[in-house]
């Protein structure tokens, strides 16, 4: 890898996105929208808000950026400028490390910015530190990213790549402790929610709604989730394809 050829390629995926501002415009405002909503549905129970936004904070952003990653890397697969950028001492890793730093850059104003509207405008009420809450929601937007990224060498369309979303994000969402406890689950569903990374981003920031930090389980959960968003990074440089089929 190179860290100048990799800086020239978020930047140039920046200047991209810069001329989209429809698209800026959601990746900021719906993750904000629907905690909103959430937190006016749990009008009458404040505790259940607390427990499902939490979590929520991470989930929002994770779905956001796995889209735009898989949708922006196909845009240009399809339209050949990928190919021509693989024709040039650009390696796979540059490319997919730029694109992760650029929709990185977005991953923090947005999970900062649902961070700050759930803490001091809608009442959510951690225990914890909100800046570890952050660098977990933080963490679990980039995996979303990775797995954009990786899909995004399997889907020949934009509409293959969203249908990827149900078959990746929705079961993790239904096992990782969102709605009932794991060890409550059947036990093979627990096994299984066991080695998926969203269960270990959701009890980091369940930990720290209930005033838990660095020392217990969080180092390790947040550990899990960004070692699986490098995994995932250097599985999608192999399976990259240097000429579109």
């Amino acid at each position: 890898m190179n860290a100048a050829r990799t800086l020239a390629t978020a930047r140039r995926v920046l200047r991209q996105l810069s001329h989209d501002p429809r698209t800026i415009a959601l990746l900021l405002a719906v993750p904000l929208f629907l905690l909103v909503l959430l937190r006016y549905v749990f009008e009458s129970d404040p505790r259940l808000f607390d427990r499902v936004g939490s979590s929520l904070l991470g989930i929002f952003p994770m779905i956001t950026m796995f889209l735009v990653a898989s949708i922006t890397t196909l845009r240009e697969r399809a339209s050949g400028t990928l190919e021509r950028l693989l024709t040039m001492p650009l390696g796979k890793g540059d490319l997919l490390v730029g694109y992760a730093l650029a929709l990185g850059a977005f991953a923090v104003v947005q999970a900062g910015m649902a961070t700050a509207l759930a803490i001091w405008f809608l009442d959510l009420d951690v225990a914890g530190s909100p800046w570890l809450l952050l660098v977990a929601a933080l963490l679990t937007a980039l995996l979303g990213i990775a797995l954009g990224l990786l899909v995004s060498a399997f889907a020949a369309t934009e509409f293959q790549a969203v249908q990827f979303l149900p078959a990746l994000l929705i079961p993790q969402i239904l096992l990782c402790g969102l709605f009932t406890p794991r060890d409550t689950m059947q036990p093979v569903l627990e096994y299984v929610s066991n080695v998926l990374p969203m269960s270990y981003s959701v009890d980091a920031m369940t930990e720290v709604l209930h005033g838990g930090g660095v020392a217990g389980d969080f180092p390790r959960d947040v550990i899990v989730v960004a070692g699986v968003a490098l995994g995932v990074l250097a599985l999608g440089s192999i399976t990259l394809r240097r000429r579109t089929a």
